[in-house]
């Protein structure tokens, strides 16, 4: 294929992904299967890496996100970012359009909307391609946010249709569907990772991360609902959002125009019974006028447009009856108290079983034998009790105490400096433990051993497996015969037993379940130490110079190793032939070992290069990547806007900054 046509399929490519990634992320109305979107990908990937000099920042390939290490640059909003005004009452609804009317002596038709529990976002977009997005900031300067929200395949990179302003804003809102939080937090949880809150915190917590391949995980979504435009186009807001739509932005299908304040109140009484059944949280209704000629004439307050309004909901709550409190392990040893509840509904579902987190939590609450207790439905894996109606409560109940000894091994639970969790310390002997330790490290994205949790569980009943590396000693002998295991269900087990110790090193890595190792952090260390013994011998000191690696996580990898049990584990596996150091060693495919035992930092922007390009220069003439300065850093390799704390740190320790061109000086032959 020559350059010519290597452009022109390029271009097919970028234009057909774009379509397909629309039908699916917006119009839920894909055409292709997955697989044929997958193959178009990597052949767009392919031309993209052979033809760099047709290199797209909006290319459907850059959704998956790549490494930064810089803090967030800040840019002024073109237009004003403001917030609205808030109300929880009828009342003030009353006198917001009384309001209007003193203004405006025409008829007046508004906008109803839902107010989403997201994070604010405004979108710049030149020539019908993504430029900008920036959070709302203090509404006059936002964070530029872009290489994060071009991983949200919900929003367009690249506009459809040709009529749309050569430059504008549109204002949306990211949010973290329900579902997605859910399955997030609950693999969260089985890593022993901190769960989120909820779904509002997730999703801040996520734009703001260093690493947007993280974010590319997360499941993000994007609602768009205001075009913000220097120039009137349209007439009324509403045909502004149908003009939006048709330029490729996933428009909320929730929102109604009505002529009348009664109309209003039936939208935010529907929407208050129905909140429930939407899969995404919302808090409230948010009213617009919809006239833009009326908005302009409206104006704004300091702070607010006297066009809009929003009606907040009360949390979804109900009170029902504590039947009592249950105890669980976790993975970790992690216990957790959940409170076992007489059936009430709420927000759509009938809510038996409600968290209540912690000790401390449960002291707070002051929880009481039989008290009658407050749910609310948030975006928790389970609801959550929130209080106690101790206006119902008679006589002085019992208090109910958190427990002193693990409820499976009756072990005495330890609580961890500047930890909420209690723990149980028995990890070979308690037996949930041991089970859900077994079950994370043959999941699909560790070890990918086709077996079930239902399996291993017997399996542990057997007496076949009581560590990871029992399941390399199972013979299908031991298998056949076992409940629901007849001659071919245990041949695929022991061949998938057996396929499993071609798994490369970093998912085995994962797969131990050491305490805060998630998948990225296990590819971020397996790259830097090359190999388990590696790892086990670092010190602390050397595992936070590794990017995303900071002291509790280091702590966490050194207490691990320092556990005589998990290294005999490790040597079980060992002899099982499993891969415990990279494919590649330190010194095979490499460009050269000009860089050998030299480690950098990379900050600030580059015009000729990605910083993805210049950690794999650095790798390839066999130095390293180090994500903070330390005393053992080799050089700052520095672009435009280098982060200002790294430059002091490395004056104040004597680390040389090089540029790009010193630093080509340094690998050329």
């Amino acid at each position: 294929m020559d350059r010519s046509s290597a452009k022109e399929r390029i271009e097919q490519l970028r234009r057909e992904l774009h379509r397909h990634n629309h039908l699916y992320y917006v119009e839920a109305a894909p055409e292709i299967s997955d697989f044929e979107f997958d193959l178009m990908l990597q052949e767009l990937e392919g031309l993209e890496k052979k033809y760099p000099e047709f290199s797209d920042d909006n290319s459907p390939t850059k959704r998956v996100g790549s490494d930064i290490v810089e803090g967030f640059e800040q840019h002024p909003h073109e237009i004003p970012m403001l917030s609205l005004g808030n109300t929880y009452s009828r009342e003030e609804l009353a006198d917001f359009e009384a309001r209007i009317r003193k203004t405006i002596d025409e008829g007046v038709e508004y906008v109803c909307e839902l107010k989403y529990d997201g994070v604010a976002i405004s979108l710049t977009y030149e020539n019908g391609s993504l430029v900008r997005a920036l959070t709302r900031g203090d509404g006059v300067v936002g964070d530029d946010v872009t290489t994060n929200v071009r991983t949200i395949r919900s929003i367009p990179l690249k506009l459809t249709g040709h009529d749309y302003p050569p430059r504008f804003e549109i204002r949306g809102e990211v949010l973290m569907p329900l579902e997605g939080f859910r399955k997030m937090n609950e693999a969260r949880s089985k890593r022993g990772e901190q769960v989120f809150a909820n779904p509002r915190n997730a999703t801040a917590g996520t734009l703001k991360m260093q690493n947007s391949a993280v974010v590319a995980q997360r499941p993000l979504d994007c609602y768009l609902y205001a075009a913000a435009l220097k120039e009137q186009v349209f007439e009324t807001h509403f045909e502004s959002l149908n003009a939006c739509k048709a330029w490729g932005f996933k428009i909320p299908p929730y929102s109604n125009l009505v002529g009348s304040l009664e109309e209003v109140y039936a939208y935010i009484d529907h929407w208050a019974g129905k909140r429930g059944e939407l899969p995404f949280e919302i808090d409230g209704v948010v009213v617009k006028v919809n006239s833009l000629d009326q908005q302009r004439i409206l104006g704004f307050t300091a702070k607010t447009p006297r066009w809009a309004i929003a009606y907040k909901f009360k949390a979804q709550q109900a009170s029902t009856k504590l039947l009592g409190v249950d105890f669980q392990v976790g993975r970790t040893g992690a216990v957790t108290p959940v409170a076992n509840l007489a059936p009430v509904p709420l927000a759509g579902t009938t809510v038996k079983r409600a968290s209540l987190h912690n000790a401390d939590q449960m002291r707070m609450l002051d929880l009481r034998e039989e008290d009658v207790v407050f749910v609310e439905k948030g975006g928790d894996i389970i609801p959550k009790i929130v209080g106690v109606d101790k206006a119902q409560r008679t006589g002085d109940p019992p208090a109910i105490r958190f427990i002193r000894h693990c409820p499976e091994c009756g072990t005495e639970l330890v609580r961890l400096p500047g930890e909420a969790a209690h723990y149980c310390p028995n990890a070979y002997g308690c037996p949930p433990q041991i089970r859900e330790r077994i079950e994370h490290f043959i999941s699909r994205k560790a070890m990918n051993i086709n077996a079930a949790g239902a399996t291993i569980a017997l399996l542990y009943k057997e007496g076949l497996v009581s560590n990871p590396a029992d399941l390399y000693q199972l013979q299908y002998e031991d298998i056949i015969g076992l409940e629901r295991f007849a001659e071919k269900s245990s041949q695929n087990l022991v061949a998938s037993i057996q396929e499993s110790r071609e798994v490369p090193f970093p998912r085995v890595l994962y797969a131990l379940g050491i305490r805060y190792v998630g998948e990225t952090v296990a590819k971020k260390l397996a790259q830097y130490f090359g190999s388990i013994h590696r790892l086990r011998e670092a010190s602390m000191e050397e595992l936070v110079e590794v990017e995303e690696i900071g002291e509790r996580i280091a702590g966490s990898v050194i207490s691990f190793f320092d556990d005589p049990k998990n290294n005999e584990i490790i040597g079980a596996l060992e002899q099982a032939g499993l891969q415990l150091e990279s494919e590649q060693t330190a010194d095979e495919g490499l460009a050269s070992e000009k860089l050998k035992d030299m480690t950098f930092v990379i900050s600030g922007k580059f015009s000729d290069y990605s910083r993805d390009e210049l950690k794999e220069l650095v790798e390839k003439h066999g130095g390293k990547n180090v994500g903070s300065v330390s005393s053992k850093t080799s050089y700052i390799l520095a672009g435009k806007n280098m982060g200002p704390e790294k430059l002091k740190k490395a004056e104040a320790l004597g680390i040389p900054v090089i540029s790009v061109e010193d630093f080509m000086e340094l690998i050329k032959d």
